[in-house]
């Protein structure tokens, strides 16, 4: 993670139940539910870098943007079940990402 991406992961925004949905923002079970896994994986994929924290509850709950999000479980599922390790799938996610800017 760059010193840039860590700062942005520091800054929490305070967000009511009606900002976060008018903005496409889900609590971590949320996510979990859509993309059909176990919040602690969300959790793993956000402590190791795959996953961004988009914002945060008044109560303190991550939150994370619903496209991005979802498009990253699902691009990083299938991979994980076909025995890629999640270093090549970062490195994957990295360089796609380069290439959309």
């Amino acid at each position: 993670m760059t010193p840039k991406e860590n700062n942005k992961s520091k800054a929490i925004e305070r967000l009511s139940r009606k900002e976060r949905m008018g903005k496409g923002l889900l609590k971590i079970g949320e996510i979990a539910k859509l993309a059909g896994v176990t919040t602690s994986l969300v959790r793993y994929y956000t402590d190791i870098g795959l996953l961004k924290v988009a914002g945060y509850t008044k109560g303190g709950y991550r939150l994370y943007d619903r496209e991005e999000t979802i498009r990253i479980i699902r691009h990083v599922k299938p991979p994980v079940e076909r025995r890629r390790t999640l270093k090549e799938i970062k490195e994957n996610l990295e360089k796609q990402s380069k290439k959309k800017k």
